[in-house]
C-alpha cells in the first residue's frame, strides 16, 4: 500500500509533489505545536519554588490577583512578605493565611506606591534584610476608573498610573534583585496585561496599556540580562480575571477567579519569559491573532466607549445625590 502511494506520487507533476511535501510539513508543524501546547499546559511539572528561596515577596496582596498569589504561595510552603498600602487589609489577609497555613511566617510592609517611594523602598529593604527571598511577584497596579479619552485623563490619575505601574515595579525589583544575585537564584514575576500585548490597541485606556507594555519589555530585558545568573524573570499576561479592577464579580470559564488564575500562574514560574498561564486565555489570544487588527481595534473602541458611557452616568448620579 505504501509502495503504491509512493509510485502514484512519482507519477504526478513536480508541482503536485512540492504541494504534497509542503502540506505534509505544515501538518507536522501543526501537530508539534498542538502537542507542545498540551504538554506545557497540562503535563509539564511545575518547578519547586522553594529551590529559589524560602521567602516570597508579593506587592498588592490585599485584593485581586495579588491576594490569590499570596494564598497559593503559602500553600506551597513559602513564607511571605506582603507589601500594600492598607495596614488593616494586610492584617486581614495575613490572619487568613496563618489560619489556613499555620506554619507560614508573614511580614507585612506598608507602602503606598502612589506616595513617597523612597521611604517605601527603605521599608522593603529593611524587611528583606537577611531573608532568603527567592520569589518576587510584582503585582501592584492601577487602572482607569473607567474608559477615558487621553485628554480627559486628569493629572492625578496620570501620575498614579506611571508611578504605581512603572516606577513601583521597577523600584521593588531594584530592591530585591541584589539579594538574588548574591545567592545566584531567584524568580521574578511581573504582571503584565493583555491590554498591551494581546490586542493591538486599548483605546480609552492608553496610558494603562502603555505602562503594561513597559512591564513586558522590562521583563524581557531582565530575562536576558540575568538568565545566566540563575534568576528567572517572567512577564505573565492575564486577560480578564474576576477582580475589582476589571469590575467583574463572577468567574467563568474564560474569566477565572483570582485563586484559579494564581494556581495556574505558579505552574509557569521559571519557564518562558512571557506567558499566559490560564489556558482558556490562550484560546482567546489565538482568536484575536487570526482577526485583522482593524476589526479588533473597532470592536475594542466600541466596547470601551460603552464602559465610558456607563462610568460617566454613574458619576453624574453620584453628583446628584
Amino acid at each position: 500500500m505504501e509502495l503504491s502511494c509512493v509510485e502514484q506520487l512519482k507519477s504526478q507533476p513536480l508541482w503536485v509533489c512540492l504541494l504534497f511535501a509542503f502540506g505534509s510539513l505544515s501538518a507536522l508543524k501543526f501537530l508539534v505545536i498542538v502537542l507542545k501546547w498540551v504538554y506545557v499546559n497540562f503535563l509539564r511539572p511545575p518547578k519547586n519554588l522553594k529551590k529559589y528561596g524560602s521567602w516570597a515577596l508579593v506587592t498588592g496582596p490585599t485584593d485581586g490577583i495579588g491576594k490569590g498569589f499570596a494564598f497559593q504561595l503559602a500553600r506551597k510552603g513559602l513564607n511571605l512578605i506582603l507589601v500594600g498600602r492598607n495596614p488593616e487589609k494586610l492584617k486581614d489577609v495575613s490572619d487568613s493565611i496563618v489560619a489556613k497555613y499555620g506554619s507560614i511566617q508573614i511580614k507585612n510592609v506598608v507602602v503606598d506606591f502612589s506616595g513617597d517611594l523612597s521611604e517605601g523602598m527603605k521599608r522593603i529593604s529593611e524587611a528583606i534584610e537577611g531573608l532568603d527571598v527567592g520569589v518576587l511577584i510584582n503585582n501592584v497596579g492601577v487602572s482607569y476608573p473607567y474608559g477615558r479619552f487621553f485628554h480627559e485623563v486628569d493629572e492625578e490619575l496620570l501620575n498614579n498610573l506611571i508611578k504605581v505601574n512603572v516606577e513601583g515595579t521597577t523600584k521593588v525589583t531594584q530592591a530585591v534583585l541584589p539579594g538574588m544575585l548574591k545567592r545566584k537564584r531567584g524568580a521574578i514575576v511581573n504582571i503584565g496585561s493583555g491590554a498591551a500585548i494581546v490586542i493591538p490597541s486599548d483605546p480609552l485606556y492608553a496610558v494603562y496599556a502603555a505602562t503594561k507594555a513597559y512591564i513586558d519589555q522590562f521583563s524581557r530585558c531582565l530575562y536576558v540580562e540575568y538568565k545566566k545568573s540563575g534568576i528567572d524573570v517572567q512577564c505573565q499576561v492575564p486577560l480578564y480575571v474576576a477582580t475589582k479592577m476589571a469590575s467583574i464579580r463572577r468567574s467563568s470559564f474564560f474569566v477565572p477567579s483570582t485563586n484559579g488564575y494564581a494556581a495556574a500562574a505558579l505552574r509557569w514560574i521559571g519557564y518562558e519569559p512571557r506567558c499566559t498561564p490560564y489556558w482558556p486565555h490562550q484560546l482567546i489570544w489565538g482568536l484575536v491573532y487570526l482577526l485583522p487588527e482593524s476589526v479588533v481595534d473597532a470592536w475594542r473602541l466600541k466596547f470601551c466607549l460603552g464602559i465610558r458611557k456607563r462610568g460617566q452616568l454613574k458619576d453624574s448620579r453620584k453628583k446628584e445625590e
